[in-house]
């Protein structure tokens, strides 16, 4: 899964000595430990002809090593940047998701057969499971926007579609002229775009680099016409590509991720993608004669050949690991790139809260906001709505929150931000509501990591605070869990319905359920006397058979049969283990098939979804999360590992004294940031 080289280099004894003569390597941190993770031994110095020597692609500098190669005898062997790179280009400072390191040549250079091109020749790429992985992984490339650099702007205009798509590159780029191609040639496609599409609108959509002023294209303002128009938005590709009629490419990555959205593009020089039956090339590849399916071609090129890193966990990983990281760092990016006004946020909340969306800028706090502004997003806590417009966004802690009481001061590992409403209150549609919704139907490889998460997350035994906790020796018989729950709590106050206190939903489970054995299961928010909702202990006991004070409350799940609930977050986690729930309330999780529901629930809510469907939505899709070893925005399979091992942040007593220290000169951060 992560490349032919890796799989090589690790099964030798030793780790290869690999020289180098290139600053590139000993500068690029992430470069060289990818490099090392691979089984290689990165080395400055004069190597043996049983050495290898590595250089970049065909980068200039590339000559000092093959020079080296030629008068020792030492093997070359050419590292590059893998095809979903990062979020800018490379040339902005950020260092890449992953490498290709080829032995035989490199992708872009047709003049000789690379270790890509030996694989899509030769390897049978018929196997089911990595076809299915790989058309997993276009659909979730194309669902997440993700192209080799994914900083663009997602509400930037795009041309009115219609139109043909005409391809720039760098000037001078290797792939182009080691895919046989010069500026002519940039001429001639344009030539034959408009020849072959008389009276279209032609569009040349300008490369991110020259875009940004790194390196010149080659497609000036000079063939601007009323035909052709030069765009530099920094859009979608999936979005551009979606819009257009025809394709024309020289050899870009685009033309690539063209094939992948369903196009046959006109490929005017000789890339990786050429010749293989999904393109129309006008300088083909001889030896190239092998007809490829889109899946077997994203097969080889993105599962097979590269290395992909996990900078979570600083280790080689998979495709669809890379892909997730992208994800959610593209997502953080997309959402954060105007920077944020909030309302409503505690002092000790404002450090966390910057570390969450203060990544591109700092957030800047407000007591309360009368309008929201064009130049920033506007946020507010959604207990506190009213200190800000109808249009700010609602932000919540998330569902696997921390090992500790938000209501202790502990930061929370994930948050979620709701443009329509709020999750807890079913008076009003939200965000989460609509997903749910949406994934009544999922595709394979959601549905696989939806499993694969729900089995993480049971065995690893993890809740929303994950307090742990003793487990009681349990009464005999048909068990049914009662949990409490903070009695004004917003999702009580909106979502509860007629039985709306923890002493009244004793009382209904009881009458309904007289023979059964009742536990009782105070909130730990009420048990450390932080909020609202005690039952005194001789009358809960005059209803349930056991009061489970302090005790783990994922435990008592794997020992009952039913649980009984308002609108609990229990609720839903006795449903990732697979208990039977009865709601009386509202919750988010009611009312899709899924829970006996003896609340009124919204009309809206007409979708069957399964439970994966539902975690899916609740655990991948609505929340953020950050990792609190790394800093960087990640995915939910991240914090399900911090959370097994204990690798998560607590507060004590002076550390919440230092929260609320920090979280003063949080707002105004602005000014020195």
């Amino acid at each position: 899964m992560t490349g032919r080289e890796f799989d090589e280099a690790a099964g030798e004894a030793t780790p290869r000595r690999l020289f180098y003569f290139n600053a590139g390597f000993l500068k690029q941190r992430r470069v060289r430990r990818i490099v090392q993770l691979a089984g290689y031994d990165l080395r400055l110095g004069k190597p043996g002809a049983e050495d290898l020597i590595a250089v970049w692609g065909h980068s200039p500098y590339a000559a000092r090593g093959e020079a080296v190669a030629d008068k020792t005898g030492a093997a070359i062997i050419r590292v590059e940047d893998a095809f979903l790179r990062s979020m800018q280009p490379g040339r902005a400072g950020e260092p890449p998701l992953g490498l290709v390191i080829d032995r035989k040549g490199m992708h872009y250079d047709s003049s000789a057969p690379s270790d890509l091109e030996e694989l899509l020749a030769t390897h049978p790429l018929d196997d089911t499971a990595l076809l299915a992985r790989a058309r997993g992984c276009i659909a979730r490339l194309r669902e997440a926007d993700l192209s080799k650099y994914y900083g663009y702007d997602p509400a930037a205009p795009l041309p009115a579609p219609g139109y043909v798509l005409v391809v720039d590159q760098t000037r001078g780029d290797a792939s182009v002229t080691r895919g046989r191609a010069d500026s002519n040639t940039f001429r001639e496609m344009l030539y034959y775009a408009q020849e072959e599409n008389p009276g279209a609108r032609i569009v040349i959509k300008t490369h991110p680099e020259t875009a940004q002023g790194y390196r010149q294209g080659y497609f000036g303002t000079d063939v601007a016409s009323k035909q052709v128009e030069l765009f530099d938005g920094a859009v979608s590709p999936w979005a551009l590509l979606e819009g257009a009629v025809a394709v024309y490419t020289v050899s870009s990555q685009m033309g690539f991720e063209a094939i992948l959205a369903g196009h046959r593009p006109k490929v005017f020089g000789q890339p990786f993608y050429a010749g293989w039956g999904l393109s129309e090339d006008f300088t083909p590849v001889a030896r190239r004669q092998r007809n490829l399916t889109r899946a077997q071609l994203f097969a080889g090129a993105m599962l097979l050949y590269p290395l992909w890193y996990d900078p979570y966990r600083d280790r080689l990983c998979s495709a669809e690991q890379a892909i997730e990281a992208a994800a959610a760092q593209a997502r953080a990016w997309r959402e954060d790139r105007l920077g944020w006004d909030a309302a409503g946020m505690r002092l000790w909340k404002r450090r966390a809260l910057n570390g969450f969306f203060g990544g591109v800028k700092p957030v800047r706090f407000r007591a309360r906001m009368t309008a929201v502004g064009h130049a920033r997003g506007a946020m507010v806590w959604a207990g506190k709505a009213d200190l800000a417009p109808e249009a700010a966004v609602r932000i919540e802690d998330g569902f696997l929150r921390s090992r500790g009481l938000g209501a202790e001061l502990v930061p929370p590992l994930s948050l979620v931000c709701d443009d329509l409403g709020i999750y807890y209150d079913p008076t009003r549609e939200s965000r989460l509501e609509r997903l749910i919704a949406a994934r009544a139907r999922l595709r394979p490889d959601q549905e696989l990591r939806a499993q694969a998460l729900r089995v993480q997350v049971c065995r690893a035994g993890l809740s929303k605070y994950n307090l742990g906790g003793a487990l009681p020796d349990l009464p005999e018989g048909r068990r049914i869990l009662v949990p409490g729950q903070v009695e004004d709590d917003a999702s009580i106050r909106l979502g509860a319905g007629d039985v709306c206190t923890n002493l009244g939903l004793l009382r209904a489970a009881r009458a309904a359920n007289p023979d059964a054995v009742i536990l009782y299961k105070p909130h730990p928010d009420v048990e450390a006397g932080l909020r609202p909702g005690a039952v005194p202990h001789d009358a809960a006991l005059e209803l349930a058979d056991a009061v489970l004070e302090q005790a783990d409350p994922v435990a008592v799940l794997d020992q009952v049969q039913e649980v009984w609930t308002m609108t609990s977050l229990l609720g839903f986690e006795a449903l990732l283990r697979g208990v039977k729930v009865v709601v009386l309330g509202t919750p988010f999780y009611a009312g899709w098939g899924l829970t006996r529901d003896l609340g009124r629930v919204p009309a809206r809510r007409q979708a069957h979804v399964a439970l994966d469907g539902l975690v899916h939505a609740v655990l991948i899709d609505y929340p953020r999360y950050r990792d609190p070893v790394t800093g960087l925005a990640c995915p939910v399979e991240v914090i399900v590992d911090r959370l097994a091992a204990g690798t998560v942040p607590t507060m004590g007593r002076a550390a919440r004294v230092l929260a609320k220290v920090q979280g003063i000169f949080a707002g105004w951060a602005h000014l020195w940031r």
